[in-house]
């Protein structure tokens, strides 16, 4: 699958939300007002054209069109909301989306093929890559953390993530 229509997950559906066929959503990117830039989702099998969406709680509440009432909302509980990665806005200089990164390869500035990013953490500080070293013989992968600062990753692009190699672990 080409990279612009791998799907991006933007929310799941958590839950009905009222008796009118709302739903409750847990988001996964900048908040409420993101999903508005976007009038259909992929759902599974489904797509789901946006209505409204509001903030609430720990996440955000919206109606469908295609959610008439209570028991269609709760059918729908656990199911992700994408979209295809074409349809995300353009990115400017020195900006990334987490989805780019996962799955990259990555090097040291030294050049030693250092693994993979498996994931792209925040806990309030700024980012921080999650690297997976290959498995030696007979033992596991390991995995390493690195900020995603100028100063530890000094490049990236769609081919792969240079780490500086003092950050390296």
């Amino acid at each position: 699958m080409a990279a612009a229509d791998r799907p991006v997950t933007l929310a799941a559906i958590a839950g009905a939300h009222g008796v009118r066929g709302e739903v409750r959503l847990k988001l996964f990117g900048e908040g409420a007002e993101a999903l508005r830039a976007f009038s259909v989702f992929d759902a599974g099998a489904r797509k789901l054209t946006l209505k409204s969406v509001r903030p609430a709680n720990q996440g955000a509440v919206a109606s469908f069109a295609e959610i008439a009432d209570r028991s269609a909302a709760e059918a729908l509980r656990g199911a992700v909301l994408t979209v295809p990665r074409s349809a995300l806005p353009s990115l400017a200089p020195g900006e990334y989306y987490h989805h780019d990164l996962i799955g990259l390869p990555c090097v040291s500035t030294d050049g030693e093929a250092v693994g993979h990013v498996v994931a792209v953490e925040n806990f309030g500080a700024g980012d921080i890559l999650e690297i997976e070293r290959p498995a030696e013989a007979g033992q596991r992968s390991t995995r390493f953390m690195v900020p995603m600062t100028a100063q530890a990753v000094p490049a990236w692009n769609a081919e792969g993530v240079t780490v500086a190699a003092a950050f390296v672990e």
